[in-house]
Formats: C-alpha cells, structure tokens, sequence
C-alpha cells in the first residue's frame, strides 16, 4: 500500500460511547506520580466525601475515603443521575424536602446550587444515601454507601487501562450537561439538547429536540455516516434521541455491529462511524445496574447486575475490528482514529470540578428545571487511538464532548458552528502528531477479564430490560400509535400489566418497526401478537 501520510491521519474516525462513568471510577488509577506523567488521577491524594449527619449508619465516621473497587458490579443499586441527583453530588446542596426522594417525586428548587457556585465535589456519599432509601425503603450500611467512593485500578479493567496507556488520555475530558444519558449524547452529536435537562419522559424526545445534528452537516457537505449498535439492542438511542431529524435515516443508515466488524476488515467504514453499545439489557456499557431512581411511583425491578467486565469485552471486540482495518485501499487505521468516550458520569465519583461553559444559545429561554446551561457535568474517561498517536500521551488541556463537532468542523470544512458550545471547545487534530506511524502489530494486546456466566445467559439478559429500556417501551409505544402501527391488542385491555419478558418481546417487534436493520430475524413479526 501507498506510504501512510500523516495528513489524511483523520480522513475519517470512529466514535465508541459508553455509559455513565467517571475518570476517577475507570482511569483514576491509570497513572501515578511514579510514573513520571502529569495525570489527574487518585493515587497519592487523600480524597473522601462527608457523611451526612441525618445518616443512619456510619454517621460517627465522618467522612467515606475513596478506595480500590471491591466488585465490578458497584454501585449496586444505581446511584442518581438526573440534573437534580448532579446538583447533589457537585455542590452537597439537598433540599430537605427531597432527601429520599427519586424521579419525579423531586421538586424545586431542585437542589440547585447558589448562583456562581463553585462545585465542591463532595456531595456523592449524601446524594447515594438519599437515592438507595428511595430506592430500597431504607437506609444504606456504611458498607453499602460506601462503595460510591470507590474506583477501579488497571488490573481490574485491562482492556480500558491498557489502550489508555498505549495511545492518548484525556485527564479533563467534561460531559456537557450536569445530567443523564440522553441530553450528553445529543450534544455529542448536535451540541446542545433543545433545552431538555433530563430523559423523562421519552415521549419529548420524538419531537422536541429539533436541532441540526452533526449527520445533516456532513450530509450536506458530502460526507458518508453509519451507526452501528452493539447486539441485540433493538434499538438506536441516537435514533431516538434525534428522532425528527433523522426519522427519514433509521431504516438506512442504523445498523448492528457486526457490519463494523465487516466495514473495517472491507475497508469501508464511512467517513463518521458511530458505535453504541447494548444499553437496553445485558449492558455491554459499563453501566451499572440499574435500580429505581428514575421513579418513584412505578414498581421496577431491579435490572441484573450489570458487571463492568462486559462493556471490557465489547471494548476488546472494537478495538480487535479497528487494529484489524489494514485495507490497502478506503478506510484503514492510518486515516481512521478510534474515540473511546462516555456520555456522562452517573453519579460515580470524581473529585475533579468542573468550569462554566456557554450556552449553546444565549438568546434561548432557561431550560428545563430552568436551568440555563451554564455550566458543564463533570469529568468522563476518553481515549484517542490511532498509528500517528504517541504512546503514553496525556491530554491536560479541557476537552468536552463538542470537541468532536469543532473537530470535524475544522478538519472536514463542515461549516459554521452547530451552537455557542461547539464554538468554543477545544479542536483535538494537533494531537495526531508523530511523524511516523505506529504499525498495528507493536501495539498492545488486551484481552478483557471473563464476563460472568450471568451476563452471557441470553435468556436471562432478554428478560432483564435496564430503566432506559423501561422508559424507552411506553415511548415507542406511544409514538407507534401516533403513526398508526398496528399493535397487538394486549396493549389496549384496560389494566393491562404485562410480565417484563412480554415487553422484551413487544419492544423488539415495534423497533422493528423504526429500526428494521436492527430487528432479529427470529423475532416475531412487528404486528403479532403472538
């Protein structure tokens, strides 16, 4: 093949996020001052959060230290993630009449910070203890609070550390919004959430978030895209998240993983591949099991223990496809780095603040809850692999996630800026700087730890169905009926309470639906009701 050149190093790229991770819970220990790197990691520092006094147990301690996870499977339960759980958790600021309250029991001021408030990052052990009572019906151990302040070390996540420390880490890499899942993703991809502060309800989502988003700018410059959504997930949140956007797309360009895996050995990845991982069931994301802080008046069970050592497989089964993609012709690792991401911390700790930022539109009414988008989330785990990559890198500067957007912009002659956001992060070209490539081979070799034999029963992972895939049911659902897809009768008896498998099994047949490519061919078809 043809001499790689460093100036069609980002000719194209790959984007893998995962979920609801902190740097200091996955990377605090990737580096420490024996190391000879400037990193912002854990080791070294002495680093707790208070105990609140109201708490029952443990209260005598004062303090929880951070210390090494005992499992990979914590927190378990979930912690809070919504925009009011960060307020907690960044400020220490709990209204008492919102201590054990979840979801949408929460009220104003929503424990919002003063205005100008400088997060102190000490509020995690207080946030954990109010959300576990809501959710459980009783207050947490000291052992089971705990654990909130933990995170893990390299030998616990091989796959992640070891890529980390063989190309480039991010150390102030900050998610966009104080929130969950759905706001940080659409601004990963349009810059900005069109206001909205928290996933619920999903219906909103098919029709309120109706910005431009980066797929229509590269469309429109010529430019080729494909999602690619880990098995079985039925489903693309970012299909659903930019629903009136890209309404028209679903049934083209949203597609299972498997058809990376084919696309980089062919040689040809389009120019933007985005990758999600399984976020419904089974959770290859590195989330943590669900519980029931998204709501307070819906009996959910408790999704299944959601062992990080999957989200590690499905890491080594991306980064195998993407060190594998040596086409001497199209796509290939020399023109085609890999961002490893996260769309949001979720409520894992981080002892790192993070600043104000711009709102994507400062002529934009407040937002949700009224807030005003005026200041960031906190920090998330990010990785930049590619040959022209140096090993052992460390990115100190602030990144976010609309780095990727004000990249693109600039390589790719995209256009003016999608938002104020975008305008005003941080470009990350400059970092694939040497001179000449690493070859695949002298690369590292990671191989992920066994996934529990529970996360691989597929029986088991379709029952389980995560929150989101809760929430997501009775949005599709509704927007089913909206236009007019025949649903099974079931759906319409009056009370109907369906078994959770029974709505593992409906949600496949209505993503059918708006996901064909994604749809198993042994599902039953979309319209039974069988």
């Amino acid at each position: 093949m043809p001499a790689p050149d460093k100036t069609h190093a980002l000719d194209h790229i790959v984007v893998v996020l995962f979920e609801n991770r902190s740097l200091d819970n996955l990377l605090g220990h990737l580096y420490g001052p024996d190391d000879g790197k400037t990193f912002d990691g854990v080791i070294g520092k002495d680093l707790s959060n208070p105990i609140p006094e109201w708490a029952e147990h443990g209260a005598e301690r004062r303090v929880v230290p951070y210390t090494v996870a005992t499992d990979m499977d914590s927190p378990n339960p979930d912690s809070g993630e919504e925009w009011y759980h960060t307020n907690t958790q960044l400020f220490n600021v709990l209204d008492n009449h919102n201590r054990f309250k979840i979801g949408e029991a929460v009220t104003e001021p929503w424990n919002a910070p003063p205005p100008g408030a400088t997060p102190t990052m000490d509020g995690f052990v207080t946030d954990y203890i109010s959300t576990f009572t809501g959710e459980i019906g009783r207050q947490p151990t000291y052992d089971e609070y705990a654990h909130i302040m933990t995170g893990c070390t390299p030998e616990q996540l091989p796959v992640l550390n070891g890529i980390a420390r063989d190309f480039g880490v991010f150390d102030h890499w900050f998610c966009e919004v104080p929130s969950q899942t759905f706001m940080n993703r659409s601004f990963w991809t349009a810059a900005t959430s069109s206001g909205f502060a928290v996933n619920s309800p999903m219906t909103k989502w098919f029709t309120g978030n109706d910005a431009e988003t980066l797929f229509e700018r590269l469309e429109a410059h010529g430019k080729t895209w494909k999602v690619y959504i880990m098995e079985p997930m039925p489903v693309s949140f970012t299909g659903m998240i930019h629903f009136s956007r890209l309404k028209d797309r679903l049934a083209t360009h949203f597609v299972p993983f498997a058809e990376f895996e084919k696309d980089a050995a062919a040689g040809t990845l389009p120019d933007f591949s985005l990758i999600e991982p399984n976020m419904a069931g089974g959770h290859g994301d590195y989330h943590p099991a669900f519980g029931r802080s998204f709501s307070d008046s819906v009996d959910l069970a408790m999704d299944n223990p959601s062992s990080m050592l999957a989200g590690e497989a499905f890491l080594e089964r991306v980064f195998t496809a993407y060190r594998s993609a040596t086409s001497e012709t199209g796509t290939n690792v020399w023109n085609t780095p890999l961002l490893i991401g996260w769309d949001e911390p979720g409520g894992t700790y981080d002892h790192v603040p993070p600043g104000p930022v711009p709102p994507p539109d400062p002529a934009a009414p407040p937002g949700e809850f009224g807030f005003t988008f005026d200041r960031s989330g906190y920090r998330v785990p990010a990785i930049l692999v590619s040959p022209w990559v140096e090993p052992g890198s460390v990115y100190n500067e602030e990144y976010r996630h609309t780095s990727l957007i004000a990249t693109l912009r600039r390589t790719w002659d995209l256009g003016e800026a999608l938002t104020r956001r975008d305008a005003a992060a941080r470009t990350f070209d400059h970092l694939l700087a040497r001179e000449t490539p690493r070859d695949p081979h002298d690369w590292v070799t990671v191989t992920a730890r066994p996934v529990p034999e529970w996360m691989m029963d597929l029986e088991v992972v379709g029952r389980a169905l995560s929150t989101l895939g809760k929430g997501m049911a009775p949005a599709l659902i509704a927007r089913a009926r909206q236009v007019g897809v025949p649903l099974p009768p079931e759906l319409d008896a009056p009370g109907a309470d369906l078994p959770p498998e029974r709505i593992v099994g409906l949600l496949r047949q209505i993503s059918a639906h708006f996901f064909p490519l994604l749809a198993n061919p042994s599902d039953p078809e979309p319209h039974s009701a069988s």
